[in-house]
């Protein structure tokens, strides 16, 4: 029986306990502090993008901000006037020139796009792939 009681000791140290013990509260720690830096990670990902979000949105607000000064500013109003509303100021003459009569236009060529032939291996392969 003492011999038995000798190996529990021997077997269940204090000591032996009590590093085992704080090496599973050090493997749980560093376990944590893994995930908190993955976390981390994550999250300063999407501040990042967030920020490259928020700063092409400012700049794009500060150009409609300039456009919209200028749409109500007189230059804005006589580049109007003078380009679509074909107004003139007094004492201008309005001169449009036209073409002279019996000429044809320039006509606008509009090319058609050619198809690539794609070969029957391509297409097994996207079929089997699933592209």
């Amino acid at each position: 029986m003492s011999k038995i009681l000798s190996n529990l000791k021997t077997l269940f140290d204090p000591k032996k306990l009590g590093l085992i013990l704080v090496a599973v509260i050090l493997l749980f720690l560093v376990m944590d502090l893994n995930s908190r830096l993955n976390e981390l990670a994550r999250l300063t990902t999407q501040r990042d993008e967030a920020a490259t979000i928020v700063a092409n949105l400012e700049s794009t607000l500060q150009v409609l901000q300039t456009k919209q000064a200028y749409a109500g500013s007189e230059g804005a109003v006589e580049e109007w006037a003078y380009n679509q509303g074909h107004m003139v100021r007094p004492g201008e003459q309005m001169v449009i020139p036209i073409s002279p009569p019996g000429t044809t236009p320039d006509p606008v060529f509009i090319p058609t796009p050619t198809v690539e032939p794609v070969q029957n291996w391509e297409i097994w392969l996207a079929l089997i792939l699933g592209e």
